[in-house]
């Protein structure tokens, strides 16, 4: 093993509770259960069902939803076959404690020290173990490979300037990536880069997120709102980060001197914010509402602040117009597949360096547009908002862009079970 995981090893471990009380305070903060704070410690809070269990490992909410249609065909293929999915952050809890597949069960990924891995694996003793993206951590994949336990990474994906960082790097790279019978590209970009590392393996395949289908939708809020916004010209900025809430709300207020009557849907990345949302468009001499203390959109509202979890799937499908943030600061971009899915037109920014390879193709179909500010972002939307035929044309390019491969997730399903050596 190379000498830098020997050395991280050994920090991980002795630094091991310092990060636990810094993560204790950071989940007492998110409002998570106290009963759950131990899985981070690799104590499980589920028994292990009987029988073979497939563990998922993801590291937010998107990755974890990416793959859950994935567990899902899983288990229609092998119905004896039981599923863990492990994440770190709240947000991702609460969304799979809503969504999670029939035999399926949802804890807090422990912290990458042996200790904690070590109760982890001997508690929950999965016979696979499938990586998602680009979460691994070095003494979590050595430990389970140590276990006996087969491997494999799914929808990975690794840019030009982390490629560069990793070939500085290349043998912990090759040791690291090594553990795995199987790797997944959800681009070709990332297959050459894993390629050039020397990682054979590495094959491009389709991207989990474009395979997720729409995101679910409550019918019964969907129609309240619908009839207390009625045909007021209305979009959505999706998931915000800071600094991009300000973009925002200044092009909705160039809007509202060509439309005044128009309403934005602002939907921060992470609802914690809402308060100094809520206290930013005040300051903008806006009118707003904020969902998360109960208050519905009026007449007069003209930025209703969404700040809740779970509830993205309404906001695409109430609004024809998107708008996805992370995209106009150095976040990287956020998926447009679930915009997509919902038959929404979509703008974005210049920074979306997660999907370099799909944003062009979106705008390519047509069902995208990049915008450079929020001008830029203004005269989009008044445009959009007030030709109803083209807004139409890229809302129907987006469905199709959405479509992707049906046989997809059958031939990954039969690429993992064979890799991994679980064929019955």
């Amino acid at each position: 093993m190379p000498l830098t995981l020997r050395l991280y090893g050994a920090a991980a471990d002795l630094l091991g509770p310092v990060i636990w009380r810094g993560m204790r305070r950071k989940l007492e903060a998110q409002g998570t259960d106290p009963a759950r704070w131990p899985e981070r410690l690799g104590h499980a809070t589920q028994p292990r069902p009987e029988g073979r269990l497939i563990w998922f490992h993801a590291a937010s909410m998107g990755e974890a939803a990416s793959v859950l249609p994935l567990i899902a065909h899983w288990g229609t293929v092998q119905p004896d076959t039981e599923f863990l999915i492990t994440s770190g952050t709240a947000t991702s809890a609460a969304m799979l404690a809503r969504r999670l597949p029939k035999r399926c069960r949802h804890q807090f990924a422990p912290l990458d020290t042996r200790p904690a891995l070590g109760r982890f694996l001997r508690h929950w003793r999965p016979d696979a173990g499938i990586f998602v993206e680009s979460e691994l951590w070095p003494q979590m994949l050595r430990q389970t490979a140590r276990a006996g336990v087969p491997l494999a990474l799914v929808n990975a994906r690794l840019s030009d300037r982390s490629a560069r960082g990793w070939a500085r790097a290349g043998r912990t790279a090759r040791h690291l990536m090594g553990h795995f019978r199987l790797i997944h590209c959800q681009d070709a970009r990332t297959e050459a880069n894993l390629r050039a590392l020397g990682l054979d393996l590495a094959r491009q395949g389709p991207n989990l997120k474009a395979l997720s289908g729409a995101l679910p939708v409550d019918q019964g809020a969907r129609a309240a709102l619908e009839g207390l916004i009625g045909a007021r010209p209305v979009w959505l900025a999706a998931s915000t980060h800071p600094g991009e809430d300000e973009i925002m709300l200044d092009a909705h207020s160039r809007l509202l001197a060509h439309l005044p009557e128009a309403l934005l849907i602002l939907a921060p990345r992470h609802p914690e914010r809402g308060a100094a949302l809520e206290g930013l468009i005040a300051a903008r001499g806006l009118h707003g509402a904020r969902r998360s203390i109960g208050a519905q959109p009026s007449a007069q509202t003209q930025v209703y602040l969404a700040d809740t979890l779970g509830e993205m799937g309404l906001w695409y499908a109430l609004c024809p117009l998107t708008c996805i943030c992370g995209s106009f600061t150095p976040v990287g971009g956020h998926t447009p597949y679930e915009p997509a899915h919902a038959g929404a037109a979509i703008l974005h920014g210049p920074h979306y360096a997660n999907f370099a390879e799909v944003y062009p193709a979106l705008d390519a179909c047509g069902a995208g547009r990049e915008v450079a500010d929020g001008a830029d972002l203004a005269a989009a939307l008044s445009h959009l908002l007030q030709d109803a035929r083209t807004r139409d044309a890229m809302r129907e390019a987006a469905r199709g862009f959405a479509a992707g491969d049906a046989g997809a997730l059958a031939a990954l399903t039969d690429d993992l079970i064979t890799a991994l050596g679980l064929a019955r």
